[in-house]
């Protein structure tokens, strides 16, 4: 009787950790709207056009991927790519935007996907394309940053 009081209880014990990490993923921890957070800030810079204060939210040895290709670092990505390509557009916005994310101890798992909508300076011409990025994001001393990310991109329906 003993043996099967003491299993009882360990299973109830297990049901209630599962059901509690189950509510906890499902409301949103602190963690998680910390990495929300930053993957928000970079994602405004972009439709701000101005991505001048966002060193900060990468790692400095941080990988960045496109579409296929290999950019390096963020600060590689942001003086060769991103920045002379931002310069050329005259508004970029995102919609449909959804965000998941896992946290796993000092790192988070983050899948964004979206619709973006680009007009370009020059003509107005317009680019409408549907993206996904993922990005692994590190806990560094209490701060989140990027570490990875992997963005593409195909043409909307």
């Amino acid at each position: 009787m003993m043996r099967k009081n003491t299993f009882t209880l360990l299973l109830a014990f297990v049901m209630l950790l599962f059901i509690k990490q189950s509510f906890a993923q499902a409301t949103g921890n602190p963690e998680s709207e910390q990495v929300k957070k930053v993957l928000s800030s970079y994602k405004a810079a972009i439709e701000a056009l101005d991505v001048s204060n966002t060193t900060h939210l990468f790692a400095k040895d941080s990988k960045v991927f496109e579409s296929g290709g290999v950019e390096g670092t963020y600060s590689h990505y942001l003086d060769h790519h991103l920045g002379p390509e931002l310069k050329v557009f005259k508004s970029f916005n995102y919609s449909d935007y959804k965000v998941d994310v896992q946290v796993d101890g000092l790192y988070a798992f983050a899948t964004e996907t979206y619709i973006y909508t680009i007009v370009l300076a020059k003509d107005g011409s317009t680019i409408k394309k549907k993206g996904v990025a993922t990005s692994t994001l590190k806990n560094n001393n209490g701060k989140w940053e990027i570490v990875s990310l992997h963005s593409s991109s195909r043409n909307t329906k």
